[in-house]
């Protein structure tokens, strides 16, 4: 699948999944296709150990995006973000991401954690968080993309999952995702990249599929 949508396709999203399947050569496989890839590996550990695997990760061909959870504190997000300037690897560096609120969990899931407030909320202050720790963007649910982007300014990126085109956004469409949105109003809301995976993946036509989703891609952009 992934060679039939290469040209399609900006960036190769890898997860815990596949990289647990097949590690390294999963990214050098799919950074042959000619895309970029997105590790979204979502790192969360004591600051040694997310500094460790980053510096190994930013050095893997191809990787534009590297995920870390905001979550694992402001050391640890320092301490990933020391990690790639001392890579040197200059302008063309990969940019590191970090993850603020799961879209799969909303106000109720947040609560049973002991987190008060609304993922909005939150997400806000942890790209706030992210952004003093020197974080290039985060990710966060395309629902919170326009606050995040008047809290952290035009500079910063926003990664927005949860992404489901137009006339699939209801209930059974969801999946386990309880917070999503068009690419349309990810876009509008001021959205630099769009991760968009069982639209494609589960389509009975994924090129169809991803065609029809960069033609919602160009309205939103012209």
């Amino acid at each position: 699948m992934s060679r039939k949508l290469a040209d399609l396709i900006g960036l190769f999203k890898i997860n815990t999944h596949l990289f647990t399947a097949e590690g390294p050569t999963a990214v050098r496989e799919l950074g042959k296709l000619g895309g970029g890839i997105f590790l979204d590996l979502k790192y969360h550990d004591i600051p040694n150990t997310v500094a460790g695997a980053v510096a190994v990760a930013v050095r893997l061909p191809c990787v534009r995006l590297i995920s870390v959870h905001t979550l694992g504190g402001v050391e640890m997000m320092r301490a990933a973000a020391v990690a790639v300037k001392e890579a040197k690897l200059g302008p063309r560096r990969p940019r590191l991401v970090g993850v603020t609120i799961l879209t799969s969990q909303n106000t109720v899931s947040l609560k049973r954690l002991g987190i008060s407030g609304t993922p909005a909320s939150m997400a806000v202050k942890l790209a706030r968080l992210a952004q003093h720790s020197g974080l290039d963007g985060v990710v966060a649910s395309p629902q919170e993309v326009w606050a995040i982007r008047k809290a952290c300014g035009r500079r910063f990126l926003i990664v927005a999952p949860g992404i489901r085109p137009m006339g699939s956004v209801r209930p059974r469409a969801k999946d386990d995702q309880a917070r999503v949105s068009t690419p349309r109003e990810a876009i509008e809301a001021g959205a630099d990249y769009l991760v968009i995976g069982r639209p494609i993946t589960a389509a009975d036509d994924p090129r169809a599929a991803a065609e029809s989703i960069l033609t919602e891609i160009a309205w939103a952009v012209s």
